[in-house]
């Protein structure tokens, strides 16, 4: 048998419990790192590229990791931020070319992923039952979402809706926003949280005695203990993360960490886990799965 979820996208409905429809297990949220600018798409220094090899493997083996491929993808990118949440509304998904000073060609690639309307309707509704939230029709895709989804389902046959971060950068909004979207999880959406673990672009390229970019390895080992920590905790953590190890080292400004704040609220009390771990520009990085 098959239905419709609220927002509109096909699932499989496998039996009712008290009147309700119970649809396939839930899906897992991610936090990934994007990476910089257009990097796959680009000639890389001969000492950088095994590691960017590493991530994009990581990357195209992520519909496989979740195990299913999912009915669309809402991102949430460290490359946009609004007044108040706001969703990209689209039918067909334009591309916001939000990097410099790269070669030509990378200024005209496509992704031409479909939107989704009425997911992002579904976004809206499910946002409004704790706080107000926007819709965009005009803005394209920015690099934090198409870079990885290039990767990630180069087919772009996936419908994509983008969602914004919250401009005061407030991790405990964050966190509400993703406990506010975790519905979607069981309506086969896949939530992904795309940013950088660290976010330093002054010490990516100004590495310590040791080749390494100050700060990087602590807050690294701080955050994945925050991640794998029991939910409660874990909360708590993030909440709280500018008081982990070198946090203002790793991220001057957090923009790129508040999408695994989202990630981490919809996954509600399931466990987090790290699934990506590497260097990119000296620095360490971490990418995480959550349920």
């Amino acid at each position: 048998m098959n239905a419709s979820a609220p927002c509109g996208i096909a699932v499989d409905v496998n039996d009712k419990v008290a009147g309700e429809m119970v649809t396939a297990a839930a899906l897992p949220t991610y936090f990934i790192p994007h990476g910089g600018g257009p990097w796959p798409f680009i000639a890389l220094p001969a000492d950088q590229r095994s590691e960017h090899e590493k991530l994009a493997a990581f990357l195209r083996g992520l519909i496989a990791d979740v195990g299913r491929v999912p009915s669309a993808i809402l991102v949430i990118s460290g490359h946009w931020e609004e007044r108040r949440p706001t969703v990209l509304q689209r039918a067909t998904n334009g591309m916001l070319y939000d990097y410099t000073g790269f070669p030509p060609d990378t200024y005209e690639l496509q992704y031409p992923a479909p939107g989704s309307p009425q997911l992002a309707a579904r976004v809206v509704e499910l946002l409004g039952r704790g706080m107000p939230s926007e819709t965009e029709t005009q803005r394209g895709l920015d690099h934090g979402a198409f870079v990885p989804l290039m990767l990630i389902a180069p087919e772009a046959n996936i419908p994509v809706v983008q969602l914004s971060l919250v401009a005061d950068l407030d991790p405990e909004i964050h966190l509400a926003m993703g406990r506010a979207l975790a519905a979607l999880r069981r309506e086969d959406v896949l939530i992904l949280g795309s940013g950088m673990s660290y976010h330093n672009m002054r010490e990516f390229f100004a590495p310590t005695g040791n080749g390494e970019a100050r700060g990087s390895q602590r807050f690294d080992s701080w955050l994945t203990q925050a991640v794998t920590s029991d939910p409660y905790a874990r909360a708590e953590l993030l909440t709280q993360w500018q008081n982990g190890y070198d946090a203002r080292l790793a991220q001057p400004r957090e923009e790129h960490l508040l999408p695994l704040m989202v990630a981490a609220g919809a996954a509600e009390n399931d466990p987090g886990r790290r699934v990506f771990s590497g260097k990119l520009f000296n620095a360490h990085v971490s990418g995480y799965r959550f349920g």
